[in-house]
């Protein structure tokens, strides 16, 4: 497994954008086909609600089976990097849950879900009372709270007032669906910007522009891939060029073997960046995965984490592992971390013992602006 080398600098036609701060309120007028793109929000939502949640076996039988160990990998590492314990998490696009396992390992004290998927959310009911075969010894430790709603529509925050601050904020693979338009991108910032603490933490995972845009540009087509995964940008994009000054809604069609079929955005991420300081929200790391799994590789404690997650194998000559086109489809992603900014609070804020449960009934889930 070779480490590729890193496009440090953003594609040009990206690059040609100046520095500068986004108008407050929007600085792009209008967004057209704004109701267009609400429609393809729903349209993810309800291919991730039709995903079933899969068996031990079935999900060891997956054609990118050593791909999602690989992302598991790499969540946990920030989990384990920026959790502590009995630190308050929303976990935005939670999804089936795949991460609660994640949080209750680091101890966290209080849990909200929060995801537009209707059938999701009911997954990750389940999973958290232990009704399914997730390999569940004991009962979660924290007690949660699960929302059906687009976090990228709805304004959370004062919904969570009773619940916030939070100290940690997670989105994992997701936030580039909030890239369709610039309104629905602000409000994904600012529901993180307000319901996070001071020095509170927002990681997440999403597709790296700057390699897809390279691998567009490489291809003489306006389709790339391999035997897991495939990329195809739509005729209005025949020239390759992204201009700067029009950077939310770029579409293109994203198909991953056995795990997602919908339209995703290109997320340019210096102009992410720009925008999240608009929220308070500064960078403080961002490496595409192959940079973060040769670093973390490198401290013991993941190292030993890698080999029984298995995606590397665990060291026994002829195991099965990462094949080339999984670790390929692996380089389009990249992990970020942002704080908010100011000093965090000087004692922590004792935990509301009414909020949550520690088991969830259907009628417990909440539903917002669906």
């Amino acid at each position: 497994m070779n480490k590729r080398p890193r496009e440090d600098e953003p594609s040009s036609s990206l690059a040609s954008a100046q520095k500068r701060q986004f108008g407050a309120g929007g600085g792009y007028g209008e967004q057209e086909g704004y109701s267009e793109e609400r429609n393809s929000a729903r349209r993810v939502a309800d291919h991730y609600s039709a995903r079933s949640n899969q068996t031990l076996e079935e999900r060891e039988n997956s054609p990118i089976i050593y791909l999602k160990k690989l992302n598991n990998w790499i969540k946990s590492v920030l989990v384990q990097l920026y959790a502590r314990p009995g630190d308050c998490v929303l976990d935005l696009a939670c999804g089936k849950g795949g991460d609660l396992i994640k949080w209750d390992k680091a101890k966290v004290g209080y849990y909200v879900g929060v995801d537009i998927a209707e059938g999701s959310i009911k997954d990750c009911m389940t999973r958290y009372n232990g009704d399914s075969d997730q390999q569940r010894r004991k009962k979660f430790s924290f007690p949660a709270r699960l929302i059906c709603a687009d976090c990228y529509e709805t304004r959370l925050d004062e919904y969570l007032c009773e619940d916030a601050p939070f100290d940690i904020c997670s989105c994992q693979f997701a936030i580039h669906y909030s890239w369709s338009t610039e309104a629905r991108a602000r409000q994904a910032l600012a529901n993180i910007s307000a319901l996070l603490r001071p020095g509170g933490t927002f990681i997440g995972t999403m597709p790296d522009a700057n390699v897809i845009i390279k691998r567009l540009r490489e291809t003489e087509g306006m389709e790339f891939g391999n035997s897991v995964y495939s990329i195809t940008f739509g005729e209005e994009y025949t020239e390759k060029k992204f201009p700067a000054s029009r950077p939310f809604g770029i579409k293109y069609k994203f198909h991953l073997e056995d795990a997602v079929d919908c339209p995703e955005w290109v997320v340019p991420f210096h102009l992410f960046k720009l925008l999240a300081e608009e929220y308070d929200l500064e960078l403080v790391l961002m490496k595409n995965f192959h940079e973060f799994v040769h670093e973390y590789m490198q401290r013991p404690e993941f190292l030993d984490l890698m080999r029984r997650l298995g995606p590397l194998g665990d060291g026994r000559s002829g195991q099965s592992t990462l094949s080339q086109d999984e670790w390929e489809a692996s380089y389009l992603y990249l992990a970020f971390v942002l704080r908010k900014r100011g000093p965090p609070p000087s004692q922590r804020r004792a935990n509301n013992p009414n909020r949550g449960k520690t088991f969830l009934a259907e009628e417990d889930i909440e539903f917002l602006g669906i």
